[in-house]
C-alpha cells in the first residue's frame, strides 16, 4: 500500500518540532541565537527526515521486491492451476472416453450375444427343419415311386414337376372353384335375406294400404253421407226458395192488382213501371189513408147534424165495415170492399167481414 509523502514529512516535522532542550529559557535569547537555533533545528530534523526517507525508501525497495515476488508466485500458481485444470480436464476426458469405449464394448457384447442366441435359435430351427424334411423324405418315398410309375402310365409327362405342377394347377382350380361356391352361395343366402326382408316389407305395405284403404272407404262414406244431407239440404233449400220466389210473385201480383184498381177508381193511366212494387203498394198505400181521412171527415159531419132530424128519420141502419189483412184498416163496402176489389183467390181469402 502507498504512503502519503507530504503527510509523513509534515507529522515528523511537528514530532521534531515539539521537541524542546530541558532547562533553557526561549524567551530571553537573543533573536540571532534564537535563530540559529532555529536553523539547527531544521537541520536536524531536515537530516532525521533524510535519515527516515532513506529508511523508507529502502523498506519500500524491500516491499517492492517481495510484491514482485508474490506475484511472481501467484502467476507461478495461476499457471499450475491453469496445467492442473488442463490436467483434470484431460483425465476426466480420457475417462469419459474410457467409459464410452466400455460402454460401446458392452453393448457390443450384448448384440453379439443376442446375435449368437439368434443364430443358436435358427440353427435350431434349420435343425428342426431338416429333421422334419427328411422324415417327410422318408414318409413321402412312396409316393415318390408311385409317382415314378405314374408317369411310366401317362406318357405325356415327362417328368415328375410337369405331374406335381398340373397336380397343382388342378388343385388351386378346385379352390378357386369353392371359393366361387361359397361365394355364390354367400350371394344367394344375401339374396334369400333381401327376399324375406321384401316380402316382409311387403306384408306389412299390403296391410299399411289396406288399412289406409278401409280409412278411406269411411271417408268416402262419410263424405256421401254428407253428400245426402246436403243435397236433401239443396233440395229443401230450393223447395224453399221455389215456394218463397211462388209466394213473391203472388204478393207482386196482388200489389199489381190493387194498384191496377186504385188508378182505375182515379182513371188514371199506370205511371209505374210494372217490376216497381214498392212504388205500387206507397200508391195503394196513399190511395187507402185518402179515403180513410174522407170517410172520418163524413162521420164527424154526420155526428154533427140535429138529433130531432136524426129522430125522423128513425132508427139508423147499423153500418157494415170490412176488415182488409192487406191494408189493415176497416172499410165500408162503397169504400171498395172483397166484393168491389175482386182479388186474386190467395188475397180475397185473408179478407174477413165483420159487423160493427
Amino acid at each position: 500500500m502507498a504512503v502519503p509523502w507530504e503527510e509523513y514529512f509534515r507529522l515528523a516535522l511537528q514530532e521534531k518540532i515539539s521537541l524542546k532542550i530541558p532547562g533553557q529559557n526561549v524567551e530571553h535569547l537573543p533573536p540571532v541565537l534564537h535563530l540559529l537555533e532555529k536553523r539547527r533545528e531544521l537541520v536536524d530534523v531536515d537530516r532525521s527526515l533524510q535519515a527516515q526517507k532513506e529508511v523508507f525508501q529502502t523498506t519500500m525497495a524491500v516491499l517492492k521486491q517481495r510484491w514482485e515476488q508474490v506475484k511472481q508466485k501467484e502467476r507461478e500458481l495461476k499457471g499450475s492451476f491453469v496445467h492442473f485444470d488442463k490436467f483434470l480436464q484431460d483425465t476426466e476426458a480420457r475417462r469419459s472416453r474410457a467409459l464410452q469405449r466400455a460402454a460401446e464394448e458392452r453393448q457390443r457384447v450384448s448384440r453379439q450375444e443376442a446375435e449368437a442366441l439368434r443364430l443358436r435359435a435358427q440353427l435350431e430351427k434349420l435343425r428342426r427343419e431338416r429333421a422334419e424334411l427328411q422324415h417327410r423324405v422318408q414318409r413321402l418315398e412312396p409316393c415318390a415311386r408311385l409317382l415314378g410309375q405314374v408317369l411310366e402310365l401317362l406318357p405325356e409327362f415327362q417328368r415328375v414337376p410337369e405331374l406335381v405342377a398340373r397336380f397343382e394347377g388342378l388343385a388351386d382350380m378346385q379352390v378357386a372353384l369353392r371359393l366361387t361356391e361359397r361365394q355364390r352361395l354367400e350371394e344367394l343366402e344375401e339374396a334369400r335375406g333381401r327376399l324375406q326382408q321384401l316380402r316382409d316389407a311387403w306384408q306389412d305395405e299390403v296391410l299399411r294400404q289396406s288399412q289406409q284403404r278401409v280409412q278411406l272407404l269411411e271417408r268416402l262414406e262419410a263424405a256421401r253421407e254428407r253428400t245426402l244431407c246436403w243435397e236433401s239440404k239443396w233440395i229443401q233449400i230450393q223447395n224453399t226458395a221455389a215456394a218463397k220466389t211462388l209466394l213473391l210473385g203472388r204478393t207482386r201480383m196482388a200489389a199489381l192488382n190493387l194498384f191496377q184498381l186504385v188508378c182505375q177508381h182515379k182513371r188514371q193511366p199506370p205511371a209505374l213501371d210494372i217490376e216497381d212494387t214498392e212504388g205500387q203498394l206507397e200508391q195503394v198505400k196513399l190511395f187507402i189513408l185518402d179515403r180513410s181521412s174522407m170517410l172520418t171527415s163524413f162521420r164527424r159531419a154526420q155526428s154533427t147534424l140535429d138529433p130531432g132530424e136524426q129522430g125522423g128519420r128513425g132508427t139508423p141502419e147499423k153500418e157494415v165495415y170490412i176488415s182488409c189483412r192487406v191494408c189493415a184498416k176497416w172499410c165500408p163496402p162503397e169504400m171498395g170492399g172483397p166484393c168491389s176489389l175482386r182479388l186474386p183467390c190467395g188475397v180475397q181469402e185473408g179478407h174477413i167481414a165483420s159487423a160493427k
